[in-house]
């Protein structure tokens, strides 16, 4: 593997990745059930909203051209023949000179074309009939929602991928879906690798540091829409090693190893993919952090080798795991949405690589700002917890500051955009 040993740039690597996409399987859940998972399918009107003319407001439906001598001075008078409520059925039709007393979302009668509230109405009885009287004009459809108004037969919504919030969620009640065609979540292995590694609740020990890489990727699988699978830590040992890795690509769609896949003594992805028989894609990335990325395939499943170091573990999986999922849950919008934000802090590093800091992102004065989340090292984790971007900062410059124009990729937009360009 030494002479794979060049750096590719970002966009080659993710090309190299996209071409092992897979489309995922579906299945069918309640719509109680449905929340925060992604539809496999496009979501059509099965039928007009509103289905049928309706009143936005409590008042009468009369015929608009039996108005048309009304003014200030010439009130003209309707006999009331019905009164409906919403839910309700008109069950007569209006003739000239006809009213119905119709309440808010009531279907329109037959005959009526127009809606007067009650508020310039007057009403009153006589000879035991109940009448109204308007004293000004109406026009044809004033006041009348119309059927499919909203929405026609047969239009879409929705999109398939598209995760469903609690607005999906109405409007999948309002067409009758009682049941959802989703995408079935893709189960994707994770397994820590170093004997340097404690678990969470281990008191620290001289030379080891606990394994925080497994509980951020697992955290990221599930921001992405999908399940995952904890085999647990690797020691630096071959024979085991290679056991695990082995037997977890047989229970998995996708595995993700977090450290040993540089080129020190005890990083053994390499040889373990070797003796796999994996297809590797690349292992070296022209980007900071991450450059160590390796990305490997075998019998139609994705092998992830991911820098041990926290950041650049983060950024990897962001670039190269996470657009897989995405399209394995049928989402046309894979890869992370990039928008324009001006940078708030100097950021003087040259670097001969792209580089994709950790940012958060503040809103002032109807532009958007983007802030160092911290240190930007890729071993450090502390600046993880407040990063809601990757800014792009494209390699061969001198540095930046303040006031510049930069790109972000942002990390918790659920829409996405369609490709990747690195700069």
């Amino acid at each position: 593997m030494a002479e794979l040993r060049k750096p590719i740039p970002v966009e080659e690597a993710i090309n190299h990745v996209w071409k092992h996409r897979l489309t995922g399987e579906t299945e069918h859940v309640s719509i109680t059930n449905c929340d925060n998972r992604r539809l496999a399918e496009n979501i059509v009107a099965k039928h007009p909203v509103p289905p049928f003319p309706k009143s936005p407001y409590d008042g009468f439906a009369l015929r608009s051209e039996d108005t048309q001598e009304a003014n200030r001075h010439n009130p003209v008078s309707f006999k009331v023949v019905e009164h409906i409520g919403a839910g309700q059925v008109p069950e007569k039709s209006l003739h000239k000179g006809e009213a119905t007393r119709i309440m808010t979302g009531a279907e329109i009668p037959d005959g009526a074309d127009c809606i007067a509230m009650f508020e310039i109405c007057q009403t009153y009885e006589e000879d035991n009939h109940s009448y109204m009287s308007i004293k000004r004009t109406m026009e044809p459809g004033q006041n009348i929602i119309g059927e499919g108004s909203e929405v026609s037969e047969g239009e879409k919504l929705i999109e398939k991928g598209t995760m469903i919030n609690p607005g999906i969620k109405a409007v999948l009640a309002t067409f009758g879906y009682s049941q959802v065609k989703v995408a079935k979540k893709p189960v994707i292995g994770v397994i820590a690798t170093g004997t340097e590694l404690l678990d969470v609740g281990e008191e620290l020990q001289p030379g080891k540091i606990r394994n925080s890489n497994a509980y951020m990727i697992a955290s990221q699988i599930n921001r992405a829409g999908a399940d995952y699978k904890y085999f647990g830590k690797l020691e630096d040992e071959f024979d085991s090693s290679y056991n695990m890795i082995k037997e977890a690509l047989e229970e998995v769609d996708i595995l993700i190893t977090t450290g040993g896949v540089s080129v020190g003594d005890f990083d053994l992805m390499p040889a373990i993919y070797e003796e796999l028989g994996a297809d590797v894609l690349f292992n070296k990335v022209a980007m900071r952090p991450g450059s160590v990325t390796t990305v490997a395939a075998i019998g139609g499943k994705i092998l992830y080798g991911l820098s041990g170091n926290p950041s650049a573990c983060y950024v990897g999986f962001e670039l190269f795991v996470r657009p897989l999922l995405k399209h394995y849950l049928y989402s046309d919008y894979a890869f992370l949405r990039r928008i324009k934000a001006t940078l708030s802090d100097d950021f003087p590093k040259p670097n001969p690589f792209t580089r994709f800091v950790r940012s958060y992102l503040t809103y002032e004065n109807g532009r958007v700002h983007a802030k160092l989340a911290g240190t930007d090292k890729s071993n450090v984790v502390t600046s993880l917890a407040h990063t809601t971007g990757l800014m792009i900062l494209p390699g061969g410059t001198r540095g930046f500051e303040a006031g510049d124009e930069v790109d972000i990729l942002l990390l918790d937009d659920q829409h996405g955009q369609r490709d990747f360009k690195a700069i």
